[in-house]
């Protein structure tokens, strides 16, 4: 690109958008680095469009001058996905910017929200019409919905609700070409050809920009209730799992996996953090939410039961709406400062087979064992949908620079073991630059191929973030 043609495109921008919303040097900056700080980018300019049509704008004005675009929304992704390139070439499309409630319907039980609405004031927005948004993620405050569309978004609630992309029925999605996809339609039932919500929910914009999404709301539970369980082994976790599938169903709303050594480490280092039972005297423990009438009660007589017959080793069942919020703090927060206090992690988002999940976790410990004596496995996640954050820390008898130094090496270990259960390198944190290079190891050539094909046909210059995904 000739400093002509960007003096040029810039000038347009400001014309289209005014000059206070097309940023460049320092009030850029912000933009360009990702949430982990591992990439800082470089832009031609940000950009912070206020509605569609604005968006639309850009991306003619952009796919005129031939510039790519990247787009993001509360730049909390962990796989770069939001970072531009260090070119300088592209420009970042913020949507920050259309953060409003377009509409609630409690008939219809759906909310209309721009994409840059934070995903708590969402949940906000649905609680004050006395519904329920139920997708919950650690990041919540700051993460807008459209990043949580990119990604196919799941959180501690998937057992119950599903993904962002289960939770959506309408998008309206601005196109590569600058055109305006209306289709923001609440409905629950629509076959009318093929599913162009699902192709764009999940694609990291890669395809278009959401711009807009209509959700499912359900009703607010009348109660909440929390447990913290001990498991002598993996295998007795899985029992417990289907034990209170089958006992509570639906008002299984959230089960944790939490492993011992996860437990140890935020007592060591987040020691104001209560912990729920005594004694670390378990190797795996688990964290469940029930939701619904007479869910405490039914809880407790699970706990109990499972005591009994041996299933479960200990438990808590949360006589307080206040020992409930420190149980999940452990959870959301606790874990995750423990971690960075410990030194540094090599992290992983991947799923598998339930039912596979106890293999998993046997191979991997011994290939990691193998790889390098004293790497510390730290398993945790989504249990009930067979999302497992395996994360791995350093040997406390190496300086934790050896750990980085096997980063690629500890991945493709991971990432192999996972596949070779039936699992993926990718559960709901999405490919971005990450992992991008390593999604050719474990998609077919022919999925390759079909994903190459779509994105032709979408995006035929190829300036919708380039470089992610694919």
């Amino acid at each position: 690109m000739t400093a002509g043609v960007a003096e040029s495109l810039l000038a347009a921008l400001r014309a289209r958008l005014g000059q206070e919303w097309v940023w460049t040097g320092a009030d850029a900056e912000p933009f360009l680095t990702d949430q982990r700080r591992l990439l800082h980018g470089r832009a031609l300019a940000v950009v912070r469009p206020a509605d569609a049509e604005e968006v639309a704008a850009v991306l003619r004005l952009c796919r005129a001058a031939g510039v790519p675009v990247v787009p993001q929304g509360g730049n909390t992704g962990l796989m770069g996905g939001a970072t531009p390139d260090a070119s300088g070439q592209a420009v970042l499309l913020s949507l920050g910017r259309l953060n409003r409630v377009l509409a609630v319907d409690t008939d219809n039980d759906t909310i209309t929200v721009q994409a840059g609405c934070v995903l708590a004031n969402v949940q906000e927005a649905a609680s004050q019409a006395n519904r329920l948004f139920p997708l919950s993620l650690g990041s919540e405050g700051s993460c807008t919905l459209g990043g949580n569309l990119s990604t196919n978004a799941g959180g501690t609630q998937v057992l119950r609700y599903g993904n962002a992309r289960d939770l959506t029925l309408g998008l309206e999605v601005v196109t590569a070409e600058g055109e305006i996809w209306n289709g923001l339609r609440g409905l629950r039932k629509d076959n009318t050809g093929y599913s162009l919500r699902d192709l764009y929910i999940g694609s990291e914009g890669t395809l278009g920009v959401i711009t807009a999404a209509t959700l499912k709301l359900y009703p607010l539970p009348a109660g909440q209730d929390s447990a913290f369980v001990a498991f002598a082994s993996i295998e007795s976790a899985l029992a417990f799992l289907s034990l209170a599938r089958q006992r509570l169903g639906a008002a299984l709303t959230a089960f944790e996996l939490i492993g011992q050594a996860v437990l140890a480490l935020v007592a060591r280092h987040v020691p104001e953090q209560p912990q729920p039972l005594p004694a670390l005297a378990q190797p795996w423990y688990a964290l469940l939410e029930t939701s619904g009438d007479d869910s405490g009660a039914a809880l407790l007589q699970l706990a109990q039961d499972a005591l009994e017959a041996g299933v479960v080793a200990d438990a808590a069942v949360a006589q307080s709406l206040q020992q409930a919020s420190a149980f999940w703090r452990l959870r959301d927060e606790a874990i995750g400062v423990a971690q960075a206090r410990d030194g540094g992690n090599v992290k992983h988002d991947i799923s598998v087979p339930i039912s596979r999940v106890p293999m998993f976790l046997q191979n991997t410990a011994q290939a990691l064992q193998a790889l390098q004596p004293g790497l510390r496995p730290m398993a945790f996640g989504h249990l009930g949908d067979g999302n497992l954050h395996y994360n791995v820390s350093h040997d406390p008898g190496q300086p934790v620079a050896r750990l980085f130094e096997l980063e690629e090496r500890i991945h493709d270990l991971v990432h192999a073991q996972a596949h070779a259960q039936g699992g993926s390198i990718s559960a709901e944190h999405g490919i971005g630059q990450f992992k991008r290079d390593a999604l050719p190891r474990f998609k077919s050539p022919l999925e390759l191929a079909l994903m190459r094909r779509i994105k032709q046909a979408l995006d035929p210059l190829n300036l919708m973030n380039p470089g992610k995904v694919l």
